[in-house]
C-alpha cells in the first residue's frame, strides 16, 4: 500500500515584496502542452510597452496568482488550472506595482551601503534598539552584558581571530532572541486568546516571521537589533495568523486588538527589511 502524503500547511508570512491576486473557482483543466510542467518552475519573457520582462514561473495547488519580488526578480506562483494567457493578462493588469517593486529593490541594494563589522575589540552593534559595545575580557567566564554600560564581555583573548568574536556574539544574540521573543510570544498569545504549537527562530533573507496553519510560528532572530515595540508588533502579527490565515480586514482588527501601535511599527519595517541589516 502506497503512503499518502501529509497535505503541507498553508503559511503567511510577513513578507514585505508579496502580492496575492484571488481567483474565481474554475474547474481543474490539464496545463496545455505549451505551458510549465506541474510544480516546476520555469523562466519565461513578457513584452510589456517597449519593455521587456522575465519572471520565474511556478505551478502550484495554491488557488490565487501569487506575485513575490526579491533580489533575483519576479516569481509567479499559479494554479495548475490557470492558463498562460490568464497569468500574463494579470501580469500587464499589475505591471505598474511590478515595476515600481523591482525599482525599488534594485535602489535598496544600490543604496545597501551598511559597512561590514569589523570583529574586534570595541566593535558596536544594536540590540534592542540601542548599540553595544564589544569587549574583550579574557579566556575565563562566560558571556557577560552590562546594560547600564551597554557593553558585552566576551571571555576571549585580545588576540582573539574575527570569526571567534563573530561566532561568540553572534551566539549570545540568538540565545537572547530565542528567550525575548519566547517570552513575548506567551504574553501576546494569552492577550489574543490563542496557543501556538511550536516556535523557532529563522535566518529568513526577506521574511521576519512566518505562521503555518498547523500552528508553527517563525520569527527571524535578527528582530533582535530592533526595539521591544518593533519585536511585540511581529509577534502579535503572527500570533493574529492563527486567528485569520490572510491580511484581510479582519486580520488587522485583530492585531490592533492586542497591538493597537501596529501601524507604526509595520511602517518601520517597510523601510527597514531583513536584506538591509547589517550583515553579520
Amino acid at each position: 500500500m502506497t503512503k499518502r502524503s501529509r497535505p503541507r500547511p498553508a503559511v503567511v508570512a510577513l513578507d514585505h515584496q508579496q502580492l496575492d491576486l484571488p481567483l474565481f473557482d474554475g474547474p481543474a483543466a490539464a496545463p496545455s502542452p505549451t505551458e510549465p510542467a506541474p510544480d516546476r518552475t520555469r523562466v519565461r519573457t513578457i513584452a510589456l510597452d517597449s519593455r521587456v520582462l522575465e519572471y520565474r514561473l511556478k505551478r502550484s495547488a495554491r488557488r490565487t496568482i501569487g506575485f513575490s519580488i526579491d533580489g533575483s526578480g519576479l516569481t509567479i506562483t499559479a494554479p495548475r488550472w490557470v492558463t498562460l494567457a490568464d497569468i500574463e493578462a494579470a501580469i500587464a493588469e499589475k505591471q505598474r506595482w511590478i515595476f515600481a517593486k523591482l525599482a525599488e529593490w534594485k535602489l535598496r541594494t544600490e543604496q545597501r551601503a551598511l559597512p561590514q563589522i569589523v570583529w574586534r575589540d570595541g566593535t558596536q552593534l544594536p540590540y534592542l534598539g540601542r548599540p553595544v559595545a564589544v569587549a574583550l575580557a579574557g579566556n575565563a567566564g562566560a558571556v557577560a552584558f552590562d546594560p547600564d554600560a551597554r557593553q558585552l564581555a566576551l571571555p576571549l583573548p585580545a588576540h582573539a581571530d574575527a570569526q571567534q568574536i563573530k561566532d561568540r556574539v553572534q551566539g549570545w544574540l540568538q540565545g537572547e532572541a530565542k528567550r525575548i521573543f519566547g517570552e513575548r510570544l506567551a504574553v501576546y498569545a494569552d492577550k489574543l486568546g490563542v496557543a501556538y504549537s511550536a516556535y523557532a527562530l529563522s535566518s529568513a533573507a526577506t521574511r521576519w516571521g512566518s505562521c503555518s496553519s498547523d500552528g508553527k510560528i517563525r520569527l527571524n532572530w535578527r528582530l533582535i537589533h530592533f526595539p521591544m515595540s518593533i519585536i511585540d508588533y511581529v509577534v502579535a502579527h503572527e500570533l493574529a495568523h492563527l486567528r485569520e490565515m490572510n491580511h484581510s480586514p479582519r486580520f488587522w482588527q485583530t492585531v490592533e486588538s492586542i497591538f493597537p501601535e501596529f501601524r507604526e511599527a509595520r511602517h518601520t519595517l517597510k523601510h527597514h527589511p531583513p536584506e538591509l541589516m547589517p550583515t553579520l
